[in-house]
């Protein structure tokens, strides 16, 4: 009897230290690989940048002397030409004799309108009325700026340093502002300024961007993001960035097997996007590049003495396969 208590002891241990090792085995760390596949296709390469709607050249309009404001014939937005008559005023003078003849009737009005002429307001240059800031009535000085106009909108974008040698007159960028988000504005790039601009210990140069076609939403003062297009591959060998790995200088990837571990293979790229990269030796198309993801733990099954044993799960509980 004492030795049938011995053995069922030992049995009991053994069952024990059994399902330790399985349970140990089953909660170890598995490797996860992600998929990427070698494509084939075009890549185009862009500078991103920020910048404000501004104009190219404002123009303060003011009034030849003091006086009042009689009628204004153009708003903000109106396109004028050279010349064009934007508001007629009357000086000080006249427009005080014109009070006092209101008092001694319409006839008396006419006849000083006659002797004494309105002053017209008129356009330098033609542009785009910006600012209008005044109405009929309005009481005005020699230095109150009536209107503001400009010839054209652009963007002043701010371009870090690193990205200047890049920049070319002429060259294609999209425009999308803040306030349009699902609206591109086909530009090109205008000027380069000479002179850098550092804040907070960060160099940018102002490059203007001037829209093809400048769009009746346009407005002064707006955020935009500018894409400036730079080179481009077409039909080109492609893998994500993400695959990609850096060791010694030297460019990996490692490649899916049919059997067994991946391979890692040197390989040489060529120019990236951010999201994409060219490969210019090293991948053919239609084969998958992996990369391992953060190690998962298995922990199904918590127990070995469960009902469903140590790595089984219960029906239903369904999971990731």
């Amino acid at each position: 009897m004492k030795n049938k208590k011995i053995w069922i002891g030992l049995i009991v241990i053994i069952v024990i230290v059994a399902g330790i090792i399985i349970y140990k085995k089953n909660s170890s760390s598995k490797v996860v690989y992600k998929d990427f596949p070698v494509t084939r296709g075009d890549l185009k390469t862009t500078i991103l940048a920020t910048g404000t709607v501004q104009p190219e050249n404002r123009l303060e309009i003011k009034a030849p002397v003091a006086g009042r404001i009689d009628t204004v014939l153009s708003q903000e937005g109106d396109h004028v030409k050279k010349g064009q008559i934007l508001a007629w005023m009357s000086s000080t003078d006249r427009a005080a004799l014109l009070d006092a003849a209101r008092a001694r009737g319409e006839d008396e009005v006419k006849r000083w309108e006659e002797l004494y002429k309105a002053m017209p307001i008129i356009a330098p240059l033609p542009g785009t009325i910006i600012l209008r800031n005044v109405e009929p009535g309005q009481t005005i000085t020699g230095t109150d700026a009536i209107f503001a106009m400009s010839d054209r909108l652009t963007v002043k974008a701010q371009v870090d340093e690193t990205d200047i040698a890049k920049m070319k007159l002429h060259q294609k960028a999209t425009i999308i502002l803040d306030a349009y988000p699902t609206q591109s504005i086909s530009a090109a790039v205008d000027q380069i300024a000479f002179e850098a601009k550092t804040v907070n210990n960060v160099t940018t140069y102002v490059i203007d961007v001037l829209p093809a076609k400048p769009p009746a939403y346009l407005r002064s003062g707006m955020t935009a993001n500018v894409r400036f297009e730079q080179e481009d591959r077409k039909n080109v060998i492609l893998v994500s960035t993400e695959a990609l790995t850096v060791s010694d200088g030297k460019t990996k990837a490692l490649v899916k097997a049919e059997e067994g571990k991946p391979e890692e293979r040197e390989i040489q790229i060529g120019l990236s996007d951010g999201k994409q990269t060219e490969v210019v030796s090293g991948l053919v198309e239609g084969e998958i590049v992996v990369r391992a993801e953060a190690s998962k733990t298995d922990k199904a099954g918590a127990s070995p003495f469960s009902p469903f044993g140590g790595g089984r799960k219960p029906p239903g509980s369904g999971g990731r396969k």
